[in-house]
């Protein structure tokens, strides 16, 4: 059978790993929260031999808050892009695959809010406005999954890894950063 060359679709999932990276100290600490979802299009292309290529585009949103006087809430979306190439092992209807390329994850709507209250006037202030350092990073991605034909539709229910080459955020202290490691399950439904 021949399968269609371009098929359109959506990818949802959930991070396995936390996006931020924080620590604690006595003078400053910060607490992140990793939203849960990561929704956007996908875009395969189907060559010959079990190749292929596939493009989508993700969205998350995450934000970070520092517990300790002056308050600070920074939150923010990304969308990441990534651009892999493909290999769809042999099979009637589950065909296992492996893919692996590149990505661009872009911040948007970065937010940050500080709050003056003090409960203690005496208390050092130590707050620290994170700096974006980068809106724009690069990464590597490998990933494995299935992709079962079912009817009309292909369900592909994937493992992704992708190692990023910078961080989006600064903390002059080391309080934060992204995580440079990403694990995400992803499930893409195509048509």
């Amino acid at each position: 059978a021949l399968a269609q060359p371009l098929t359109f679709g959506i990818k949802a999932g959930v991070p396995l790993t936390d996006l931020m990276s924080t620590v604690q100290s006595p003078n400053y600490g910060f607490n992140s929260t990793t939203n849960r979802y990561i929704l956007g299009p996908e875009v395969d292309l189907n060559l010959p031999l079990g190749l292929g290529v596939e493009f989508d585009a993700l969205y998350r949103h995450y934000n970070f808050q520092g517990n300790q006087a002056p308050y600070s809430n920074t939150s923010t979306s990304a969308w990441e892009f990534p651009l892999l190439a493909k290999y769809r092992f042999p099979g009637l209807i589950v065909h296992p695959f492996v893919d692996a390329g590149v990505a661009w994850d872009r911040l948007q709507g970065v937010t940050q809010s500080a709050s003056a209250f003090i409960s203690n006037p005496l208390a050092p202030s130590s707050a620290v406005s994170p700096q974006v350092l980068h809106n724009t990073v690069l990464g590597y991605v490998m990933g494995a999954g299935l992709d079962v034909h079912l009817l009309f539709l292909h369900l592909s229910p994937e493992i992704r890894y992708t190692r990023w080459g910078a961080h989006h955020f600064l903390d002059p202290n080391g309080g934060f950063s992204n995580d440079e490691n990403q694990a995400e399950f992803l499930v893409g439904i195509r048509f």
